[in-house]
């Protein structure tokens, strides 16, 4: 067989191998570095304000066997009443849609739950779904309130403890928790000054 313009020359195609394949390591769209790295800057400083006590958060936020968190000296007035708002709710039965149709209802979903919280301190003027929740306030950690929210769910840590419908103990279980859980593919947002 002669060679020809046309016929690919010795080693050619090991190279056009490899250039195809490392074109397919990397997916159309795919985060680049920068943003990789930006994202994990954002989480650990968010970890970082999350408190590191068991059952008590950064400056005394603590959880009562009862299920409600008691603010610690020094909270901001419009804190406590977003904790007093969080913990008259915080042992409501969970419903996919509660607390949409008015911020008072029998049953509250994730996204309602923080909204009626939210309100109670004056940080809200009307229920969001955790889509919106998502794109509310400053973007990354806040120093008293975090909120994570992406489509499908959204939770908040108050002072170091999660509020989240997830995780409960129970039907009836608290949404306070002074456990962590994974923030991977959330947005991070704050009210703006807390």
């Amino acid at each position: 067989m002669e060679l020809t313009e046309k016929a690919p020359k010795p080693g050619a195609v090991g190279k056009a191998a490899e250039t195809l394949a490392k074109a397919q390591l990397i997916s159309p769209g795919a985060p680049s570095d920068e943003e990789i790295a930006r994202e994990l800057k954002q989480m650990d400083a968010a970890v970082a304000a999350e408190g590191s006590g068991r059952g008590r958060g950064a400056r005394g936020l603590t959880l009562g066997s009862d299920g409600t968190a008691t603010p610690g000296p020094g909270t901001p007035e419009v804190v406590k009443r977003v904790i007093a708002g969080a913990n008259a709710i915080a042992k409501f039965p969970y419903v996919y849609g509660g607390g949409h149709g008015s911020f008072v209802d029998t049953a509250y979903d994730c996204s309602g739950s923080l909204s009626y919280a939210l309100a109670a301190g004056g940080l809200l003027d009307v229920t969001k779904t955790s889509g919106e929740l998502a794109r509310t306030g400053e973007k990354g950690p806040g120093e008293w309130i975090t909120i994570y929210a992406n489509a499908g769910h959204t939770f908040m840590v108050v002072d170091g403890l999660r509020y989240d419908t997830s995780g409960r103990g129970g039907p009836l279980g608290s949404r306070w928790n002074a456990s962590p859980r994974s923030t991977k593919g959330f947005q991070v947002t704050h009210p703006p000054g807390f």
